[in-house]
């Protein structure tokens, strides 16, 4: 019997269909917050300078983004980038130390945990410092301490406002010992003296900022401001309920409850940063 051409033109193989690439939904352009568990658009995330649209969740953002966001466009001349660490101890853990380190500035892009240098902010000059998380946890080894140490001495110098962004879950160092340690003590130091120079330091707080971090120079801050439900503290939320062996308030450690007790001058917003460092710039008449 024939077959009309609009019944074979009908027909499918089921080998063809079988071989057609499945359609899906390409990777990457969805998050979960960490906040409202809510699954979101990355788009739009990043509209809104890395926090969710449902429910204002900071995500974490690289040191290039937060450069990007905090200061002037291509106004921002890093500093000190030939400083690099060294392994005082011959640390190794399931790694030796040098090669941590090799596969930490090939992941993140980063040479070190802090980058610093000078830029400017709706074109009021200033020193900045940023630890980012990524890098070894944001910990303080030698390195930045040192280039902490030498972008405070440098905003003394030329009487600048200094900008310390801290995000830090790693505190002092272990892989340097005491070497890292020290950095507590020196960079504390250098902010006396840009202190006692009269000069403006404006902290900021970001999720997390922990141990050594927030012991020392993300403290001393003449004003300290915090992104909000960022996670603060010396010793984190489990250690702390393991030893003093009682409950802990929900948000305890949050920059809220620090803002409650007078730990920190102000949350903001990182979409509302810029405009609230540069009206305390101008606020101390720096």
């Amino acid at each position: 019997m024939a077959t009309s051409s609009s019944e074979t033109s009908n027909t499918t193989d089921p080998r063809q269909q079988s071989n057609r690439p499945k359609r899906g939904v390409p990777e990457g352009l969805w998050l979960r917050c960490n906040g409202c568990q809510e699954t979101v658009f990355r788009n739009s995330v990043e509209k809104k300078m890395g926090t969710c649209p449902e429910c204002g969740y900071h995500f974490y953002i690289s040191t290039d983004t937060r450069i990007q966001q905090l200061l002037d466009e291509d106004s921002f001349e890093e500093w000190f980038t030939e400083l690099k660490s060294v392994d005082p101890l011959g640390f190794a853990d399931r790694k030796p130390y040098p090669q941590r380190l090799e596969e930490e500035q090939k992941r993140t892009g980063l040479k070190e945990a802090c980058t610093a240098g000078r830029g400017y902010l709706r074109g009021r000059p200033l020193v900045v410092c940023i630890t980012d998380s990524s890098f070894i946890m944001g910990s303080m080894g030698s390195v930045v301490g040192e280039k902490l140490t030498r972008a405070i001495e440098q905003a003394t110098e030329l009487k600048l406002p200094l900008i310390i962004v801290s995000g830090s879950g790693g505190g002092a160092r272990m892989h340097e010992g005491i070497f890292s340690l020290m950095q507590m003590g020196k960079v504390s130091a250098a902010l006396a003296r840009f202190h006692g120079a009269g000069g403006l330091y404006i902290s900021v707080l970001t999720n997390p900022t922990m141990g050594g971090v927030a012991a020392s120079f993300a403290s001393l801050g003449d004003i300290t401001i915090a992104e909000p439900k960022a996670l603060v503290g010396f010793a984190g939320p489990r250690v702390v309920q393991a030893t003093c062996k009682m409950e802990l308030p929900d948000n305890f450690q949050s920059s809220e409850f620090l803002l409650e007790h007078g730990f920190v001058d102000r949350i903001v917003a990182r979409e509302n940063m810029r405009s609230e460092i540069s009206r305390l710039i101008d606020y101390c008449g720096m």
